[in-house]
């Protein structure tokens, strides 16, 4: 199957930057898409240039106070006490000139994306500037400031009245997007993260369900620290297949943090490319299957920006684009370029060598309770469709 996409991309995406040793940083969408061009995946007829969000969209998921909040802090004028209030200033959200517009410009670009599938431009849309999950109605939180997810999903829900699947597979549990939609029976959220029991931001519990009309349509799957390629996968698939079976969505909006990698320098999770090919493709397959193929996908975190984020991010637009994911070697001309920027050495094929990481002695161990945690996951899924059914 050959598919229609679209690939969101601007320049000015690397205009949101907090500091220069600030982990979040996005020329890992400048080195994507290079990547992608490189490898001869990628051309101009393929790119969206993505607009800025307009301050009425932006209150669709945030409060105007912190709109304003935003825009002072850019321009130099908030103060200490203000950004505390707002979680603006703080170590992991510092403040930066001109954040409004950069964030403004993240979040437009989510809505682009959208409006491209749901007016049937494309079939797919990949929007890697966006995927900013943390950020709430009236708080920054843990490197975002405007959710674009939530933003995006209130959007579609007011301009095109759809059932939204959101999916997240971010390391870091999808907390703002979650809390946005916990009360809403029109948009199910299901979120595979890592366990909150060491990594931020704490949230992300199996007893996650939902409020008033919205319970029974809030998912979370916790995974142990450590856990590897076939223990994620088999959670993930299993859980999206019940998931999207049950709510039988519109539109699926994928949300794909490539921060579950061995390498990255802020979780625990021991995946390798494995996983980011396996991703993809069931949301791909999922999406024609249930939607007419309506699959908008955004990044998210990801902080080995060297070696993961940008092999990983590749395989999105390779399946959403042709469905065969990259193999063998990296473009030569690519490693090249970017090695003389690297502090590491680069990777030099699509997947990592075989014996690229040590084995983890608690294998049998976190795989068992990763399955413990899957089968009450099920369970819920299944009495949420018995209720449904009464």
């Amino acid at each position: 199957m050959t598919c229609h996409a679209g690939f969101v991309y601007s320049e000015e995406f690397t205009t949101y930057r907090f500091r220069d040793d600030h982990p979040f940083n996005q020329m890992r969408v400048v080195m994507t898409k290079e990547l992608l061009e490189a490898a001869g995946a990628l051309s101009e007829k393929d790119i969206i240039a993505p607009r800025l969000a307009t301050e009425e969209e932006l209150s669709l998921a945030h409060s105007k106070k912190y709109i304003e909040a935003v825009k002072k802090a850019g321009q130099g004028l908030l103060t200490e006490d203000e950004g505390m209030e707002y979680g603006i200033g703080t170590e992991d959200t510092p403040i930066f000139k001109g954040m409004h517009k950069a964030s403004q410009l993240l979040v437009g670009s989510t809505l682009s994306a959208i409006d491209a599938v749901m007016d049937g431009n494309v079939q797919h849309a990949l929007n890697l500037g966006g995927g900013l999950h943390h950020g709430f109605e009236r708080k920054a939180s843990g490197f975002c400031i405007y959710n674009d997810g939530a933003v995006g999903i209130k959007y579609i829900r007011e301009k095109y009245k759809a059932k939204v699947l959101y999916v997240d597979t971010d390391a870091h549990h999808g907390d703002g997007v979650q809390w946005a939609f916990y009360d809403d029976p029109d948009v199910c959220t299901f979120s595979i993260h890592e366990t909150g029991r060491y990594l931020f931001p704490g949230t992300g519990n199996v007893n996650e369900r939902g409020l008033k009309e919205g319970y029974g349509y809030s998912f979370n799957i916790p995974i142990d620290a450590f856990t590897e390629d076939e223990s994620f996968l088999s959670v993930y698939e299993s859980a999206f297949r019940e998931i999207v079976d049950f709510f039988k969505p519109d539109v699926i909006l994928t949300q794909n943090g490539a921060d579950a990698h061995h390498f990255d320098p802020l979780t625990h999770l021991c995946s390798t490319m494995k996983i980011y090919e396996a991703i993809p493709k069931l949301a791909h397959e999922l999406a024609h299957e249930y939607c007419e193929g309506k699959w908008i996908a955004l990044g998210g975190g990801g902080y080995d920006i060297w070696r993961v984020v940008p092999r990983a991010w590749a395989q999105i637009w390779k399946v959403m684009s042709d469905q065969t994911p990259f193999q063998g070697s990296l473009p030569v001309e690519w490693v090249q370029k970017w090695q003389k920027e690297a502090p590491v050495n680069l990777m030099e094929t699509w997947h990592d060598p075989p014996d690229a990481f040590k084995p983890i002695p608690r294998r049998e161990e976190i795989t068992e309770k990763n399955k413990k945690v899957l089968a009450k996951a099920l369970q819920l899924i299944h009495n949420q469709k018995k209720f449904n059914s009464m």
